[in-house]
């Protein structure tokens, strides 16, 4: 746990005591258990999880967003519930105001977390937070685009409903996965890394950074999602979260009720309250009291806007005159007092434009019906704002140097631009609305415009703001604007009234020097409602203090030392310390604020919330003004589904190896753009489009866990490795396993679809009623259901792509350049050698076509290059041109929608990039005369960019090319039976076991015989061949077989094709690369070695080293590397290795030998016959040896005699001690020596 925040140390022991365990062990709580010991929970507890720790919540402050987390996804449920409803014929107006609330509470709900909870975690926990940050971005853009479709006037269009319902489908997967990831990552987080009251700390400050309008909206609409329990577990947590000052608690739970009562068993102190609100002339009825004539004579309350202008004018003429004092003197030294008051007006200058835009201009347009707007001027104000925000940046990052005198003249510049955009258009405000507002509104109009404006603003801006405004204005201007807002707020919000006021009674600071001294504007007549909340005579001396820590005070003991948190230590319910069974909270009180105001005469409740977050409030400020008057949205070509064209994958730089990765990624969202679209066509489509779409869905499915599975296994790993890079992938893995659930389930509705389409296509009604349950006489239901599981289809399918174009999108931009930064070009070549090395034949034959069919030419060309330098120690390029009938350049290019099937190609020779190596395939090889043919082999042999095994391998097939090509004409002219195999030797079954009828042989367990094609003979396997045989056998260029069943000689395949066997099985697996068949053991082709070997296959038990070019088990992933160990004979029977069908042994130094060699051989040795290192660990042996030269006495002539020896194991010279046999290194204690 990290370090608690200064100040709070004395209480660390209550503390301690109330932390509760992550929300992956949501049960008893042991107070000395830690949570970071604790493990994942199993997702199969996940929901029962869920629900303890909404019981526990108040034990914890953090889990109070498991509340509104409950809320969000009921209301998500609900709508898009009532969007399918709608797609099948119901009405849009319940929907619209629906959308603009889920829309409105959710974007509160992100840039509160973005603003206050990320910041404070990213502190004490790097790379969680930005992840989290980018989804947002994500979120905003899904919403903009479902508004996008509300807006294009096409509601009675059956498309419309179906993308309506796609794409409250898509945000409702989106957000539901969202807030299941902070559950399981953030929040457990959050309670590890925080006690308790910073936990209460944080939610406070959360609460305060929404806009009071939505808080008297948010909290009543939670508390409705929620059972009985959950809100007295709601009420009870606030009660920990909320100050302690009786009337923040009043204002919250009011908010909550909905109601100016906050409970129904009244304390002295809340009938003291609501006495004080009786003296704002709120009666019980809920109507106001309102004298005679009370507007007669007084200013247009609308007014109040021009003190809002002058005071902001003010403020921007101070800081251009800052800026120009700055530039003319060159001092900087004050540079964060002045970006405090940037920030700070620049904040209230986008807050009051939220207001005029959401609030005034709507209610001005509305009666006068002249398109009052001023969203342009608004939108330049906040990209100048920004501006200088940046240069301010750059002045703090730049060094003395010859550019800081120009900084200064931009920063005055800049400075003197916005004052004067501001003071133009306030005057064009004045001229053209102000006059509006007074013609056609009441006074009480105007006052209700004006308090529902300064609602627009959250609470800790409130705070800061009207101190703000009231000291530029003269006391009877003050009083009149207290005024006016106590007779513009309803009845509920008296309490919130009355902290307003006592907050804009701060302006008014006495000159007594005491500086948290203020004069109270309160009425004569209704007296001052602090100081009867606070029991003081109405006779005291007129002054009022400030009781908590406020925004506005510079008092340095107000705040908390880790302001940078976010945090600040403000006194609370003094429940948490004084009693320690929080079940007997309800029968006590959790506040006691007359021993805390006992001692001050009139006491104003300071929020206590920091505003060190100046750039995250103003980014808040920013989003809040875009959503509260924007109603158009990016169409889908631009933000949501097109990221990728923001991110480069070289931007000019050279091409990355860990780029090859990444490739993947636009292949994938073209199959998702290809899903998407075809899902909406699946209402009235055919049984082959189906199919097709189907199949097209396995494949990416199956492409995209093969992805995945590399990123959690390999990927991910590495960049954890880096101790900078601690939890960086973490919410990228949870991402995996939500979207393999996403495939799932849909998965099951098209399964589901294509049930219902064959019945309806063609299916008797017998068998419709019996699989549907449904009765012949329900066709309208059987289309119903088909229409309901295909706009359900096309929504799932959305969601998918936007789950995935957003987990893409955020890898993109925060994991990728990570790579750049943190990995050497070597350490990416092994990354992407053990993706490759882990990535089965079959996934490549699917994906390779797949990828680079989405790929520019210049893209394949590049990613071809990758792979080719990743496996040039392999084989992979002959396993290329052996199943790809093209070669891969020529057929790259090529749109591909299905995997390309290997069977029945004919077989190509490799086509090099060396543009001297041999190129002809077999027809050019026919025609050729032996001149030619032997002026190419004398080409190869000269060729020294070969490699020695390769050239051999090639001189042999030219030398037998012409009888191998004339043997391989008369097959590709034939289909069917190719002979009858009179004049073939060998036509008669062969038994492995001949008592029991099992076809085969010594070797293998197999249905068929082979042709040679190199004697034109009938043989089980390779090695029957080689037996009897001079010559060895090409496997690779077997193209005919003999069932041993019907003894018919057919093509090569892994089925029989005489219409007798009935596709009888010639094994259990069948390799068309090797012509290799087996029946009885698990096999698997390696692209890497093209070669068939033992095993469940690469990336399940083997892993394909590209360095050692060799297959080795998944345990040996850290072994040592040695270029193409394998591709040399055992140095102990001298048989080659690679092709080798006995078992291998990797030896701890890198070499290979036979295992059963090896067996024999450390019989009598311990050293590597090749490089003489140790074969293992010898440290028994080598303390026997301590022991017998411990107990050897040598004679006297050779006692003090020392030797030069070299270690064959740390390879370190070094002497030792005279001796004829033993000699033990000084170095690592080895005795495996030798003297030198």
């Amino acid at each position: 746990m990290a370090t608690p925040l200064a100040g709070l140390q004395h209480s660390e022991r209550v503390l301690s005591a109330q932390m509760v365990c992550p929300v992956n062990n949501p049960g008893s709580i042991d107070p000395s258990s830690s949570p970071s010991s604790s493990s994942p929970a199993s997702s199969q507890g996940t929901a029962a999880a869920k629900e303890n720790l909404l019981k526990s919540s108040h034990r914890s402050p953090i889990l109070m967003f498991l509340f509104f987390h409950k809320a969000i996804k009921t209301e998500l449920d609900r709508l898009h519930r009532a969007a399918l409803d709608f797609a099948t014929g119901g009405d849009i107006d319940a929907l619209l105001g629906r959308y603009h609330f889920l829309r409105m509470i959710y974007k509160n709900h992100v840039i509160a977390e973005d603003e206050v909870i990320f910041p404070a975690l990213d502190i004490r926990v790097k790379n969680v937070a930005r992840a989290y940050s980018l989804e947002h971005k994500g979120e905003t853009d899904l919403f903009d685009h479902l508004f996008e479709v509300l807006n294009s006037n096409l509601h009675d269009d059956d498309h419309f409903r179906r993308e309506l319902a796609g794409c409250t489908s898509a945000i409702q997967t989106s957000l539901t996965q969202h807030m299941s990831k902070e559950e399981e990552q953030v929040f457990p987080l959050l309670i590890e890394k925080f006690s308790f009251k910073e936990q209460a700390a944080l939610v406070w400050q959360f609460l305060c950074s929404i806009p009071v309008s939505m808080m008297a909206e948010f909290l009543p609409w939670i508390s409705s999602s929620l059972s009985a329990d959950e809100k007295h577990d709601m009420r009870r947590c606030l009660s920990k979260i909320v100050p302690e000052e009786k009337l923040l608690q009043q204002v919250v739970f009011a908010w909550m009720d909905g109601t100016n009562s906050i409970r129904s068993c009244k304390s002295c102190e809340d009938l003291q309250i609501e006495g004080v609100m009786d003296k704002y002339e709120y009666p019980k009825t809920g109507k106001r009291k309102q004298p005679d004539d009370p507007d007669a004579g007084s200013p247009c309350p609308i007014d109040e806007i021009l003190h809002w202008h002058n005071a902001i004018n003010s403020e921007l003429k101070v800081i251009a005159e800052e800026a120009r004092k700055i530039q003319l003197s060159g001092d900087f030294s004050d540079l964060s007092s002045f970006n405090e008051k940037m920030h700070f007006i620049a904040e209230v200058c986008i807050f009051h434009s939220i207001a005029e835009d959401r609030v005034i201009f709507p209610a001005v347009d509305t009666k006068v019906k002249k398109g009052v707007s001023f969203v342009m001027e608004h939108a330049k104000e906040e990209n100048q704002f920004n501006e200088i925000r940046c240069l301010i940046e750059d002045i703090q990052n730049a060094e003395a140097n010859s550019t800081t005198a120009e900084f200064y003249r931009k920063l005055c510049a800049q400075a003197d631009q916005i004052m004067n955009t501001v003071e133009h258009h306030f005057q064009d405000e004045e001229l053209q609305v102000l006059p509006l507002a007074r013609e056609h509104f009441s006074h009480k109009e105007q006052r209700e415009l004006i308090y529902k404006s300064l609602c627009v603003m959250p609470l800790r801006l409130v705070e800061r703001v009207l101190p703000w405004l009231v000291s530029s204005l003269n006391e009877e201007e003050a009083k009149y604007v207290l005024q006016n807002m106590r007779l513009a707020a309803p009845p509920s919000d008296v309490a919130l009234v009355t902290l307003f006021s006592g907050w804009a009674c701060k302006g008014r600071a006495q000159d007594s020097g005491d500086g948290e001294a203020f004069v109270c504007l309160s009425s004569d007549q209704a007296g001052c409602p602090l100081k009867q909340l606070n029991c003081v005579d109405n006779d005291f001396d007129g002054q009022c203090r400030i009781c908590g820590p406020a925004l506005g005070s510079n008092s340095k003991e107000l705040f908390c030392p880790l302001v940078d948190e976010c945090i600040r230590p403000l006194k609370r319910a003094n429940v948490v310390e004084e009693y320690e069974n929080v079940d007997n909270l309800d029968n006590c009180e959790a506040v006691n604020s007359k021993k805390l105001l006992s001692n001050q005469p009139c006491c104003v409740p300071g929020l206590g919330v920091s505003g060190s977050n100046r750039g995250k409030t103003l980014t808040a400020a920013k989003c809040l003004r875009s959503s509260s008057y924007s109603s158009s949205a990016p169409s889908l070509c631009s933000s949501l589904f097109t990221w990728q064209s923001c991110i480069g994958s070289s931007g000019g730089q050279a091409s990355r190896p860990i780029d090859n990765i990444f490739q993947f990624h636009k292949a994938l969202r073209k199959d998702l753009e290809y899903l998407d679209v075809e899902s909406g066509k699946l209402t009235d489509c055919d049984e082959k489009i189906l199919r097709q779409f189907s199949g097209r869905f396995r494949l990416l499915r199956g492409l995209y866990k093969a992805h995945s599975n590399a990123e959690d296994d390999i990927v991910f790993p590495a960049l954890e490795s880096k101790e900078s890079l601690h939890n960086v992938s973490h919410s990228y893995s949870i991402d995996h396993k939500q979207e393999e659930d996403l495939f799932e389930d849909i998965s099951a509705v098209i399964s589901e679809l294509t049930q219902v389409h064959e019945a309806l296509s063609g299916m008797s009604a017998d068998n419709r009623e019996n699989i549907l349950g449904l009765s012949s006489s329900h066709d309208n239901e059987w289309a119903r259901k088909h229409n309901e599981l295909a706009t359900k289809l096309q929504g799932m399918c959305k969601s998918l792509r936007v789950a995935l174009d957003q987990h893409v999108y955020r890898e993109e931009l925060e994991l990728w350049p990570l790579f750049d930064r943190h990995f050497t070009v070597e350490e990416q070549d092994k990354i992407v050698g053990r993706i490759i090395g882990t990535t089965g034949a079959e996934v490549l034959q699917s994906m390779l076509p797949w990828v680079t069919a989405a790929l520019t030419q210049e893209e394949q060309n590049k990613m071809m290059d990758t792979w080719k330098h990743a496996t040039k120690n392999t084989m992979f390029s002959e396993w290329l041109s052996e199943w790809w009938t093209e070669s891969p350049e020529a057929s790259l290019s090529r749109t591909s929608d299905n995997s390309i099937s290997a069977e029945g190609k004919d077989i190509e020779e490799n086509a090099d990039e060396c543009e001297q190596m041999f190129k002809p395939g077999w027809k050019d090889i026919f025609r050729m005369n032996q001149n030619e043919l032997e002026a190419e082999i004398r080409k190869v042999s000269r060729d020294s960019s070969l490699d020695p095994r390769r050239k051999a391998y090639l001189i042999q097939n030219l030398m037998t090319s012409r009888w191998l090509a004339s043997q391989q004409k008369l097959p590709q002219s034939s289909t069917g039976e190719t002979s009858s195999g009179d004049d073939i030797p060998g036509q008669c079954p062969s038994f492995r076991d001949a008592e029991n009828e099992i076809y085969g042989c010594e070797h293998y367990k197999r249905n068929c015989k082979v042709v040679a094609a190199c004697c034109n003979k009938l043989f089980t396997c390779r090695f029957c061949h080689d037996k009897v045989s001079d010559h060895s056998m090409d496997r690779k260029a077997t193209v005919e077989m003999m069932c041993m069943r019907c003894l018919k000689i057919q093509p090569v395949g892994p089925t029989c094709i005489t219409p007798s066997c009935a596709g009888f099985l010639m094994a259990k697996y069948f390799c068309n690369i090797c012509k290799f068949f087996d029946d009885e053991r698990t096999v698997y082709h390696c692209p890497f070695c093209n070669l068939c070997r033992l095993g469940k296959g690469l990336g399940v038990d083997f892993f394909h080293c590209m360095t050692c070019n060799c297959c080795l088990g998944m345990q040996l992933v850290e072994h040592k590397c040695r270029e193409k160990g394998l591709e040399t004979n055992c140095p102990i029977c001298c048989d080659f290795l690679f092709t080798s069908s006995a078992s291998v042994k990797a030896l701890p130094c890198g070499h290979f030998m036979h295992s059963a060699c090896f067996q024999a051989y450390t019989c009598s040795h311990y050293t590597c016959p090749i490089c003489c290192k140790s074969l293992g660990d010898m440290a028994v042996y080598f303390g026997m040896l301590d022991a017998l030269l411990a107990a050897e006495v040598l004679p006297e002539e050779y006692k003090d005699r020392y030797q030069d020896i070299l270690c064959n194991d740390c390879e370190k010279k070094g002497m030792s001690r005279f001796h004829w046999l033993y000699h033990k290194c000084g170095s690592c204690g080895s005795y495996n020596t030798r003297v030198i």
